[in-house]
């Protein structure tokens, strides 16, 4: 899920579920690095980049409330 408008689509407990597997990815793949070079170093800044994308989303839809 790399689409801004993929994330805006998504209801808060869909949000909420996205955030804590891509939370976890990040943690795994963090800890990946720090035991061996991982493929592709880039892949956590992505992963970090979405879950800002997804904090942002579920503010939004939170405040509208």
């Amino acid at each position: 899920m790399k689409n801004t408008s993929e994330i805006k689509d998504l209801n808060v407990d869909e949000l909420k579920e996205k955030l804590g597997s891509e939370k976890e990815a990040l943690r795994k793949m963090k800890f990946a690095h720090q035991v061996s070079a991982i493929e592709n170093p880039m892949k956590i800044k992505e992963t970090r980049r979405l879950i800002a994308r997804i904090n942002t989303a579920l503010r939004q839809k939170e405040t509208q409330k």
